[in-house]
């Protein structure tokens, strides 16, 4: 007599149920590879790490485009690539990188296009700003709008992918509490300072101090001394 079947035995094994274990660890090597191949394709490995010191306040990297290089500040890399088309676009860049919704409210616009002007250099293109907008008269401490207009440049100091040198300047007159070599490299060191707390990286920044050494104006007037009177930020272009 044939033996009768048991009810209620152990559940059935599914002899293909290795293909679910199989296919979860497939889509998982997947999406390992696909996040490799998007990182490799970025400019830049270390943008996003890196820009999130900037600020969210800035208008620099927000949760949206960490990990991008913004428009405007691309459009200005690009135009240093071409130092010949640097000058030319002088109004352009101001207004790229220093638009209305950003620009501290005690810069008005008008004082930003008198003091801040972008120069050739032999070795590159630089931008100049006037004591007028950083310092006090025969000063190196920075005020609060010239810290944030310094915020706003650094991203397009830390996307240029050359060393970048800050250097001090003065006129040519004695001055009143130090010497010009020293108040020189003051104001370039404070500056200096802004741009290292901004994020960008030590190794790629140099600093000089020229004192009244390299004037670009006429120190024979008060509006060239007052052009002298300055910190300039180089990009370098050529090796």
């Amino acid at each position: 007599m044939a033996k009768r079947k048991r009810k209620g035995g152990g559940s059935k094994v599914d002899p293909m149920g290795w293909l679910t274990t199989f296919s979860d660890l497939i889509t998982l090597l997947l999406t390992f590879f696909v996040l490799l191949l998007s990182m490799s394709s970025m400019d830049r490995q270390v943008i996003t790490e890196a820009m999130t010191l900037f600020g969210a306040n800035l208008g620099v990297v927000s949760k949206q485009t960490a990990g991008r290089i913004p428009t405007k500040v691309e459009i200005v890399v690009e135009l240093l690539e071409r130092p010949w088309e640097f000058r030319d676009n002088e109004q352009r860049i101001r207004d790229l990188l220093f638009p209305d919704d950003v620009l501290p409210r005690e810069i008005p616009r008008s004082t930003l296009d008198e003091n801040l002007r972008l120069l050739e250099r032999p070795e590159g293109v630089a931008i100049l700003l006037t004591e007028d907008l950083l310092f006090p008269l025969g000063g190196y401490t920075l005020n609060d709008p010239a810290k944030r207009l310094l915020e706003i440049l650094a991203p397009l100091v830390f996307f240029v992918p050359n060393v970048v040198n800050v250097s001090g300047h003065t006129d040519s007159l004695v001055g009143r509490t130090m010497d010009n070599d020293t108040l020189s490299a003051l104001r370039a060191l404070s500056v200096l300072e802004v741009l290292l707390a901004a994020g960008v990286p030590d190794a790629q920044l140099t600093v000089s101090a020229y004192a009244e050494r390299m004037p670009v104006g006429d120190n024979r007037t008060p509006e060239g001394r007052a052009l002298n009177r300055r910190v300039e930020i180089l990009f370098k272009t050529a090796l």
